[in-house]
């Protein structure tokens, strides 16, 4: 037995690209993965009509869906909001859509990366405060011995691309030594609408970087829309398929 997992990221509800999401939605229909995962910026704005578009598309797919948090998630015009309950929104989709995946070959441990505000301009790129890292590490800690792939699953890439300088995520590098020597197999995320899938190394320990590209309009970098398919099996090797898709 494997599991299957669809990793999707940047949705972008708001200016989503419902052709491409239409092709997504047929193939979990016809493959009935194991569950699918969002890395975050499901909404551009966090507008109520925003989620609520998510939800919509979320519930239709029929198979448990598993959420993550990104920087376009939390609102951009009520500021009140978003500096006293800036995961309202996001909250209230999770409750309606969100499930809890059941294998017996992988377990997702989430990471936060977002915070409501930060130090520099624009507030997009990711933090990773430490609260929110001892908090997955906990959850990790709970799962020492266990035989199963851990896949740790956030919005922002933990780390830089190999070929430049500095990281755009504030703790990032940390982060990803202290996950790695806790034992995480790979660690998924979003953000950059690129695919990504390397093995990094940090301090001695290492772990599988795994990206998803956008669903949306916001294309960048001459990338195009793309999913990925993750396969995991217990005592073998975590296997993904990149799935570029024409856009609409």
């Amino acid at each position: 037995m494997t599991t299957r997992l669809f990793h999707v990221s940047d949705v972008h509800f708001g200016v989503e690209d419902r052709g491409v999401l239409q092709t997504v939605a047929d193939a979990v229909r016809r493959e009935q993965p194991d569950a699918l995962i969002c890395t975050g910026d499901i909404t551009q704005r966090a507008k109520h009509s925003e989620y609520a578009d998510a939800a919509q598309w979320f519930e239709s797919l029929g198979v448990p869906v598993m959420l993550e948090v990104g920087n376009h998630d939390m609102p951009y015009y009520n500021l009140l909001e978003r500096f006293t309950d800036p995961y309202r929104r996001y909250r209230a989709l999770n409750a309606r859509v969100g499930s809890a995946l059941e294998s017996g070959d992988v377990v997702l441990v989430s990471l936060k990366t977002t915070v409501r505000a930060q130090r520099r301009f624009p507030w997009s790129d990711g933090v990773v405060t430490r609260s929110a890292l001892d908090q997955t590490l906990g959850h990790m800690a709970e799962l020492r011995g266990d035989q199963r792939h851990v896949i740790v699953t956030g919005h922002h890439p933990l780390l830089g691309p190999q070929d430049r300088r500095g990281n755009p995520t504030i703790g990032g590098d940390r982060a990803f030594a202290a996950l790695a020597a806790a034992g995480a197999d790979a660690m998924l995320s979003g953000h950059i609408h690129q695919p990504i899938d390397e093995v990094r190394e940090i301090g001695g320990h290492s772990a599988r970087l795994i990206g998803a590209g956008t669903l949306s309009t916001r294309l960048r970098h001459g990338a195009p829309p793309s999913y990925r398919v993750i396969t995991c099996k217990r005592g073998g090797d975590i296997t993904t398929e990149l799935r570029e898709l024409t856009p609409t």
